[in-house]
Formats: C-alpha cells, sequence, structure tokens
C-alpha cells in the first residue's frame, strides 16, 4: 500500500511538473504605479492602447501604449471597476455609477453619466452592432447601451448575479451567473433571458467565461470546485471539466491559437487546449503574482495581460473571529502583467 501511494504521488508531481512547462511565460513586467483598486483590465488591439480603471476616492482611469506600456493619459474623477471600448464608434463607457462616456483617441469626457442602474461591474462590448452591455449584480442585471451615442435600448432581468458575458455572432448572449451555478441565454433582438443551462453537477461560482464562436464551445471558469466547465454553446451539454487554480475572475478563449485561458487569484494563469470541439487538456500553468485574476487578451500579439500590486500584511479584525480585511496594496507597486510565447 505504501509503495502505491508513493507511485501515485509521482505520477501527480509528473502530471503537475507537465502542466507547469511550456511554451508561455511572463514577458514583461512594468510598475506605473498609482492609486486605488482596480478589477478589470481592456486591450483595444486595434489603435494599440490598454485601459485599465482604477476605484476609490482617487478613482480615475488610465490609458497606456499597448506596445510600450507607457501612460498616455489618465481621466480623473471617474471611480469605475473597468472600460468597455467599442472601436468602431471610438467610444469607451466606464463602468461607473453612473456610466462615463468618453472619447477613447482624446479621452476626453463626452457624457460624464448616463443613468444605468443597479451596481455597473462587468462589460462585454458587441462590435457587430455597436452595442454594449453593461452588467450588475443588483437589478438591472443587464443594461443595453447604444454605443453611438450613450443611449439606453434596454435592460435585462437574469435573476442572478452577472459575472462575465459572451456573444455567438448568432444572436445569443451568454452570461455565467456566480450566485446560480447557471449560464443565462439571451436572445440579443428581443434583449430578453430565453433560458439557462445548469452547470450544477460539475460546480458554481463561476466568474470567468470564454467562448469558442466557431464550434459553439463555452469555457466557464469557476471558483467552488476550482475547475473550467466546458459545456456547449447550443444546448448546455457538458463537455468537460478540467481543473484550474484558485480564485478565477475571467477567462478568455483565442480562436488563432484554440486556447483558453483562466487567470486566477491564486497566482496561476491556467491555459486549456481545445483539441477539437470535443477534446480539451491542461497544457500550462503558468506562474504569476497573486491577485493577478483578471485578463484581456491582445489579439495582434497574441499576448495576455494582467495585472496586480504588492501587498502588506492583513489589518487584524476589529471584532474578534470576524473574517479578515483584505491586505493593503503597497504605494507605487501596481504593475501591468504580460504573458506569451
Amino acid at each position: 500500500m505504501r509503495l502505491a501511494l508513493t507511485l501515485a504521488a509521482l505520477s501527480c508531481l509528473a502530471v503537475s511538473a507537465s502542466a507547469q512547462s511550456g511554451p508561455y511565460k511572463i514577458l514583461q513586467t512594468v510598475k506605473v504605479g498609482g492609486e486605488g483598486g482596480w478589477d478589470y483590465v481592456a486591450a483595444d488591439s486595434t489603435d494599440r492602447r490598454l485601459f485599465i480603471a482604477r476605484s476609490g476616492p482617487a478613482g480615475s482611469i488610465h490609458a497606456y501604449d499597448l506596445d510600450s506600456l507607457k501612460e498616455v493619459g489618465v481621466i480623473p474623477g471617474i471611480s469605475a471597476h473597468g472600460v468597455a471600448v467599442d472601436v468602431a464608434t471610438h467610444h469607451g463607457f466606464a463602468t461607473s455609477k453612473g456610466v462615463a462616456m468618453f472619447d477613447l483617441k482624446t479621452l476626453a469626457v463626452l457624457k460624464p453619466s448616463l443613468n444605468v442602474q443597479g451596481n455597473p461591474d462587468g462589460y462585454l462590448d458587441d462590435p457587430a452592432t455597436s452595442r454594449v452591455y453593461i452588467l450588475s449584480h443588483s437589478a438591472p442585471n443587464v443594461t443595453v447601451l447604444d454605443a453611438k451615442d450613450g443611449a439606453i435600448l434596454g435592460t435585462i432581468d437574469l435573476g442572478g448575479a452577472p459575472e462575465q458575458a459572451q456573444l455567438d455572432g448568432k444572436g445569443h448572449l451568454f452570461i455565467d451567473l456566480e450566485d446560480k451555478d447557471a449560464i443565462a441565454v439571451v436572445d440579443t433582438k428581443t434583449m430578453k433571458m430565453t433560458g439557462k443551462y445548469d452547470i450544477s453537477s460539475k460546480g458554481g461560482g463561476c466568474a470567468g467565461l470564454a467562448i469558442d464562436a466557431k464550434n459553439f464551445v463555452l469555457f466557464a471558469a469557476c471558483r467552488d470546485k476550482k475547475n473550467m466547465i466546458i459545456l456547449s454553446a447550443t444546448d448546455g451539454k457538458i463537455l468537460d471539466a478540467l481543473p484550474i487554480g484558485t480564485g478565477s475572475d475571467g477567462a478568455v478563449f483565442n480562436p488563432k491559437t484554440s486556447e483558453v485561458f483562466s487567470s486566477q487569484g491564486d497566482g496561476t494563469l491556467t491555459i486549456i487546449k481545445e483539441s477539437s470541439p470535443t477534446s480539451f487538456s491542461v497544457e500550462q500553468t503558468v506562474t504569476t503574482p497573486v491577485r493577478a485574476k483578471t485578463l484581456t487578451l491582445d489579439t495582434k500579439t497574441d499576448h495576455i495581460i494582467t495585472a496586480t500590486g504588492e501587498f502588506g500584511p492583513a489589518p487584524e479584525p476589529a471584532t474578534p473571529g470576524a473574517r479578515p480585511a483584505r491586505p493593503p496594496m503597497l504605494p507605487g507597486t501596481f504593475s501591468i502583467i504580460v504573458v506569451g510565447k
């Protein structure tokens, strides 16, 4: 029995080492500093800019050159989770409360506070229709904006907390509901939810969602069982479930390489290879700094971009036994990280 256990342990170590080796690595780390928290990062691969929203009292929107990562502009006074980029109209939308609309090139604020209800958090841009979807954990769960002028086209009730959304290019919007262990299916024409895919048999708490739109495959990065649940976008049939790290908060699919990436707060970036529409495997796990938990894809370079900072010790909770507060980020340590081959 002891020999069998030893062999099993060695086998696990071999698998882990295999997953760690691979072509991807951290190519660049640039310390950009600045105050405030952060959530999403957004790459404008066409006009070569990277947008990062900083939240809190010193909230601001920062634009960086996507190639040099040098800061090219700041919009002060806007505390937001992220920035939706619509290249066709050259408009950006900060998921602030209310939503700020600005010019992507000049960074001039065009409309400082669109009357979007709820608590704007996540987002998705549809370049084909110049629509922007603003996600909120509280109702209304989705607000649909016209990217041309910021007009509110409608709202969508999902009955759950949306995290990340994807489009299939065929009139369907998919949104993972973190608190319902499900993927909501929305008709983009009627702006109504038409169904849900139940994924609770394999896990839940999904905060990342990616799509292979060509083959109609969804990838839900879930926290409860630390796995990537892979399912058919056509009917919700679960195709596979593969291990990822702890605390995923974003996923993205690269159609050029047939790879899906999930970034985790535990300091790992999991890369899953789609060999065919029914065959998937963990290709590599890249070690990253902790709390580099959201990501974006530069479709020109195939680089994955994430961000994080350095942190001090967590303060003691005010009440004994209470949940400890998050460790504070050390001043000036906020950094952009580029992963690629």
